[in-house]
């Protein structure tokens, strides 16, 4: 999730206590993690809030964030600075060398970034920009495709606003729209399949500088339908883990990034395991490849 802070229950800024999202209150214990925050087990879950400025002073920012989620390394300490919504060019051979793509695939796992993107996307790709984010520059150097048109209509890869809308929008009026809980069960038919499967959730950072309280609500209460769709399989055997990289959505009073934690929650069998090693951003990416080994 791009833009996810855990922030205080204040209604009429925070849409997490404004939006109907009883999945996510179900797997955190019967209740959405607000300020002030205590890691917590629960039935199905670890609950966990995690520092998202990394020892640096200033609003962390999804470029050098990210960079610490994808490979374990202090992006912001290491550029002497936030930096976004790009990873810096200083950063990129780091990500070439040791992004948690490239270590799966020099293993030989099979690693799949679902987000599909269109026809415009790609040419803008073939033209040799670096001006892509952390994600999609990590893949470019995996050598791991970017999904497209076809897989989203093979039910392969997933939209980034989950119901494929914005396809339809663009003019693909071969798209057909579907509701968010069965995004959420392509997610899991494509998560089973791989060893690991990542999906990037933008849409809450957009909202939460446009600060549209309505906007941010129905961003959030898809992102639940698509847990209740994931949720609702049979998860042996997988595990969801679900992280931000900083905070914005959750504090309207302000269309800047905020300093608060961000949650990571761990659902499936393996969440002790895993959650017992998760105290940082940083540990993201070492843990999963730990689990993976």
């Amino acid at each position: 999730m791009d833009g996810v802070g855990i922030g205080t229950k204040n209604s009429s800024i925070n849409p997490f206590f404004k939006a109907n999202l009883p999945t996510l209150k179900y797997i955190c214990g019967g209740e959405i993690p607000a300020i002030p925050f205590k890691n917590k087990s629960t039935k199905h879950a670890e609950v966990i809030g995690l520092d998202a400025c990394l020892g640096v002073k200033g609003l962390p920012q999804s470029g050098t964030n990210q960079v610490a989620i994808f490979t374990g390394l202090n992006g912001p300490k290491k550029y002497g600075r936030h930096f976004g919504p790009y990873p810096p060019s200083a950063l990129r051979q780091i990500l070439k060398e040791l992004s948690i793509f490239t270590a799966l695939k020099k293993l030989g796992r099979s690693v799949v970034f679902v987000n599909a993107y269109p026809p415009e996307f790609h040419t803008y790709l073939a033209a040799g920009t670096i001006r892509l984010t952390v994600t999609t520059l990590s893949c470019q150097y995996a050598e791991i495709p970017l999904l497209t048109e076809r897989e989203l209509l093979q039910n392969k890869a997933l939209s980034s606003d989950l119901t494929r809308e914005k396809w339809r929008e663009l003019g693909y009026k071969n798209i057909i729209k579907i509701t968010s809980q069965e995004a959420g069960k392509h997610f899991f038919d494509i998560a089973i399949n791989n060893d690991l499967s990542v999906f990037e959730y933008w849409l809450p950072d957009h909202a939460g500088h446009r600060r549209n309280m309505d906007e941010a609500v129905g961003v959030l209460e898809k992102l639940d339908d698509f847990l209740h769709g994931f949720l609702e399989q049979n998860l042996r055997n997988v595990t969801l883990i679900i992280v931000s990289d900083h905070g914005n959505v959750e504090d309207l009073s302000t269309k800047s990034h905020t300093i608060n934690n961000v949650p990571c929650i761990i659902v499936g069998d393996n969440r002790k395991s895993l959650g017992n090693k998760i105290r940082n951003l940083l540990d993201i990416a070492p843990s999963i490849l730990n689990y993976l080994k």
